[in-house]
């Protein structure tokens, strides 16, 4: 992958010349374990992650996920190809699961560990996942889940498992008895975390026989029928990432002296592309197990003094906002990236201004396998862009009949390359529309590119609401209300929100005249994750409409 940062379909000779980006190419014909033992033996006893003041090795990641990956397929008898779904938040673990998954050949899964029973079923069966590996914490609500699924295995495990005694100990009992965060669940075949290593330990290796074109992972995202759809990656959608982010960010950063720091969920493409590139570099990587616990979050920033972090625009604004964060030492910041959401100009340069470090912003979605666009970090780049296509990735701007536009003129941004998705899974239909001929990815954004090559959103093809940089679906939050016996339509849209950038407003017609905003809220708590709750609940006696009944949403934006 020689091609340099910043060429795509459009002419070459109008970019900026990032030929000095490119470093160690990856080989395209590996696949993803393939890269991820080799980088683990490569690094050997460098430390690899680091959470709650204990670290793993990279020989302990690659010794524990073979464990593991021998008991998945010789234990537990799972055939390759079959699904395996992850519900963790990032803790020590996260990186054995995922490369013994990898491994073993079979298909990784990241379930987002907030959803409720609702969220983890749908998810659990449209996947028709053979094994879940979840942490008590979120037992209850798996137990409550299973029902309906293919699942067979049930992998548990608690946060102070990879912990030494008598810290594991402590941790799991603090968790359970004085901050009451495990709920009593009971999962009648499930296998325990340390059982399932020390077995693995005892049974033959396993070899992965994957091939380049196999599918590694299902990403999760939303769909027009509110319900959401796996994005089927294979193993050449993280390896073509990595290599595009190896040069466009291999030359500023060092890992033999540089940490990285991982505070978004794993089970986002971002934070889950973080990981990947910290362990094929050899960066010691620092996982936050909740961003929300803001004490936590700085003690790790300080404690860690990371030059990589990535983050979304509501958490670099909380950060801003902290007393705590301004006393710290920010000489350590050497790359700051933002994604998911549009970057605020004046967040921006407050954080340029108090740690001296510019935030470099990029483009990317879940079928794009995250970034395929980023900001130059050596240079000044225009406001408002997200970028330049990165490597292996070609990008043109065109309208509903295909047809690409002019240098200039707005349209909706679509990609293709090695990085996109091959489809959705079990979605014929899906997959058709959202491709144009030639195997042009359309990604629903509306975009224009400039002269130099330089990308820049407009607007959203969809109605999708952008929460903190997750993508919340109307239609999903439509769904769940209108199960409500009392509700007779609902519809949300987004609206501004300082603090997420935007926020779910939900305006409804009652079907009960005595419906009140609690009851809904309680019925929306019930049924969705804390980030699709609705800030504003309002009541109306009508909803505007079509000629053919469709609600217009745009009115009510």
């Amino acid at each position: 992958m020689d091609q340099p940062f910043g060429s795509n379909v459009r002419s070459a000779l109008a970019q900026p010349d990032f030929s000095d980006f490119a470093s160690r190419a990856f080989d395209q014909g590996q696949t993803l374990p393939q890269l991820l033992i080799a980088a683990c033996q490569r690094w050997g006893k460098r430390p690899a992650v680091s959470n709650l003041d204990h670290t793993l090795s990279y020989d302990d990641i690659n010794q524990q996920s073979a464990d593991l990956a021998a008991y998945l397929r010789h234990g537990l008898k799972l055939a390759a190809g079959e699904r395996v779904a992850i519900m963790l938040p990032n803790l020590l673990q996260y990186p054995v699961a995922l490369l013994a998954v990898l491994r073993a050949d079979l298909v990784a899964v990241l379930v987002n560990p907030l959803y409720t029973v609702r969220e983890l079923r749908h998810q659990l069966a449209d996947s028709g996942a053979a094994l879940l590996i979840v942490l008590d914490n979120f037992g209850a609500v798996a137990a409550e889940a299973l029902t309906g699924t293919a699942v067979r295995h049930v992998l548990t495990t608690r946060v102070g498992d990879p912990l030494p005694w008598p810290k594991s100990w402590l941790v799991d009992a603090t968790l359970k008895y004085r901050k009451k965060a495990i709920a009593p669940f009971r999962i009648s075949s499930a296998v325990r975390w340390p059982i399932a290593l020390a077995q693995g330990r005892r049974m033959p290796r396993v070899i992965s026989q994957a091939r380049p074109a196999d599918a590694v992972q299902l990403q999760y995202t939303g769909g027009t029928t509110g319900l959401s759809k796996g994005a089927v990656l294979a193993h050449t959608s993280p390896l073509a990432n990595l290599a595009s982010a190896e040069q466009c960010f291999g030359r500023l950063l060092d890992p033999r002296v540089d940490t990285t720091l991982i505070c978004l969920p794993i089970y986002h493409i971002a934070a889950y592309s973080h990981l990947l590139f910290a362990i094929t570099q050899g960066f010691h990587a620092a996982l936050v197990s909740n961003p929300r616990d803001f004490p936590a979050l700085v003690d790790a920033l300080r404690q860690h003094r990371p030059a990589f972090f990535s983050a979304v625009n509501t958490l670099y604004d909380a950060l801003l906002n902290s007393p705590a964060f301004a006393q710290l030492d920010h000489s350590h910041f050497k790359l700051c990236l933002q994604g998911g959401a549009a970057l605020r100009r004046g967040t921006a340069e407050r954080w340029q201004a108090m740690t001296g470090c510019r935030v470099i912003e990029g483009y990317g979605l879940s079928e794009t396998c995250a970034a395929i666009t980023y900001n130059r970090w050596d240079g000044p780049n225009p406001v408002g862009s997200v970028g330049l296509a990165l490597a292996e990735v070609e990008i043109t701007v065109r309208v509903e009949q295909g047809r690409e536009v002019a240098t200039g003129e707005p349209g909706e941004l679509c990609a293709r390359g090695p990085h996109m998705t091959t489809g959705y899974w079990r979605q014929v239909e899906e997959t058709r529309d959202a491709f144009f001929e030639g195997g042009w990815f359309r990604t629903g954004d509306i975009a224009r590119v400039d002269e130099q090559g330089y990308y820049f959103l407009l607007d959203r093809r969809k109605d999708m609401i952008l929460v903190s940089g997750f993508n919340v679906y109307p239609n999903e939050i439509e769904d769940v209300v209108g199960m409500h016996p009392g509700v007779l339509e609902a519809a949300a849209v987004g609206m501004p929100d300082e603090k997420c950038g935007e926020a779910v407003r939900l305006v409804l017609v009652r079907k009960d005249p005595g419906l009140t905003e609690a009851e809904v809220r309680a019925h929306c708590r019930m049924h969705l994750a804390g980030y699709k709750q609705p800030k504003v609940v309002e009541f109306r006696d009508s909803l505007p409409k079509s000629a053919v009944g469709k609600i217009l949403r745009r009115e009510l934006r």
